[in-house]
């Protein structure tokens, strides 16, 4: 139960209090006058001026430098796949068989009738032997009979022999001229054997060699050292040359970056302090890493595409290990020039508002001001400014919430964590 002795005393309490809460109110509002009137902090930089390069950028695609496609060259079935999948492989190597007993049995056919055709020619050969020794005997003896036809015919004038013994001698001369032509003719014959059987026989050589060929290409072999691509077609399949590619095979160190420029590009290539074939290229690949090594011009497509008004340009990147692969994309950049005395701020100084861009300038008494600039190439973390700043102005890059236009602010240099930042 509170008494009134209670009460008394709690009424001198709070009149000692009130006076204490004035006092430490009015310490209190002179310190909050003071911060107010204070200039906000922010951070600046010098608009740094020097020599960028000029970079562009295309979208490339990246492709082997030969690619060799392994296709069937006769009809057969696919017997054995002799590769591993995605593996290097050597020129020569053997990387699909074709049945080849069909082929084979042509080979041995073929064999069969080239030995027929020799045996034809040795057969007219001795033919031809012959029928020149029955020309020699033939013309021995008509030398024989013409010499006794020579003799009687003026013993028969002198009756010295008689008439049947000339007419003798007349017929077996005849006799003897009709042997020797009929071995001019045999011999005649033999030639024309022999060259036919060495047609034949040139005729069977073909025959064996387009066997032994047929028979070679049921062994597909790799034309070039590359990567050999999957298996087209399974074991067992029936195959022939009108079916696609059984396998691809890829030379791809170097590996081809192909990419797009525009006409007005290729023509200003010439033009820039670097000329197309000095161009040296960096490759960014699918995941944004940059690849390790750098790249160099190869060559450009004969013609422009009319109907993009594009030419086609090709970068020869080394590719130890064969890490890239055709197929794959990035980005293909090089420095085509280079952009003189050029203006740079941080990128986070400038501000963007519907296509504009502006940045916060400090005069020499910490007075703000917004100019409105033309931003240009982005170098690293910054961007050059092409119009609207000049050297050694300064900018502000953090603290621009409190660097209203006409405010004066209290500039300190951008400290070395903040200025890594965004880079």
């Amino acid at each position: 139960m509170t008494t009134t002795f209670d009460k008394k005393i709690e009424i001198r309490a709070a009149l000692v209090l009130i006076p204490v809460a004035l006092v430490a109110a009015g310490c209190t509002r002179p310190t909050v006058a003071a911060d107010a009137s204070r200039p906000p902090d922010v951070q600046v930089v010098q608009v740094d001026q020097r020599d960028v390069p000029v970079y562009r950028e295309w979208i490339g695609t990246l492709d082997g430098m030969v690619n060799a496609a392994i296709r069937a060259q006769l009809t057969g079935n696919l017997l054995r796949q002799n590769y591993s999948e995605g593996s290097f492989v050597r020129k020569g190597q053997l990387l699909f068989e074709i049945d080849p007993r069909p082929f084979q049995a042509a080979v041995d056919q073929a064999q069969g009738q080239l030995a027929q055709a020799n045996g034809q020619v040795a057969q007219a050969k001795a033919q031809l032997l012959d029928a020149q020794a029955q020309l020699v005997s033939a013309e021995a003896n008509q030398g024989k009979t013409q010499l006794d036809v020579d003799r009687y015919i003026p013993l028969a004038q002198q009756n010295a022999v008689t008439q049947q013994d000339l007419d003798n001698a007349t017929q077996n001369n005849l006799s003897a001229k009709a042997q020797v032509e009929a071995a001019k003719a045999k011999i005649e014959t033999a030639k024309a054997q022999i060259q036919a059987s060495n047609a034949a026989v040139e005729a069977a050589h073909a025959a064996l060699d387009t066997a032994r060929v047929n028979l070679d290409f049921t062994r597909l072999t790799s034309p070039i050292d590359g990567i050999a691509g999957i298996a087209q077609i399974q074991m067992g399949n029936l195959v022939s040359p009108a079916t696609d590619a059984v396998t691809t095979v890829s030379t791809v160190d170097p590996i081809k970056v192909n990419f797009a420029v525009s006409e007005q590009e290729y023509l200003g290539f010439s033009r820039q302090d670097a000329p197309m074939t000095r161009l040296e290229f960096e490759l960014i690949l699918g995941d944004g890493s940059a690849y390790s090594h750098k790249g160099k011009f190869g060559f450009a497509d004969r013609q422009v595409n009319q109907k993009t008004g594009a030419i086609q340009l090709t970068a020869l990147f080394p590719n130890p290990g064969n890490t890239l692969r055709p197929g794959q994309y990035g980005k293909v950049r090089a420095a085509t020039g280079t952009n003189r005395a050029a203006l740079l701020v941080p990128q986070r100084a400038v501000t963007e508002l519907q296509g504009t861009y502006q940045v916060a300038v400090l005069d020499a008494a910490n007075k703000v001001s917004v100019e409105t600039v033309k931003v240009g190439d982005r170098v690293g973390s910054m961007w050059v400014i092409s119009e609207g700043l000049k050297p050694g102005q300064r900018v502000v890059v953090e603290g621009l919430q409190k660097a209203a236009p006409g405010t004066i602010v209290n500039p300190k240099p951008v400290s070395p964590k903040t200025e890594g930042q965004g880079r």
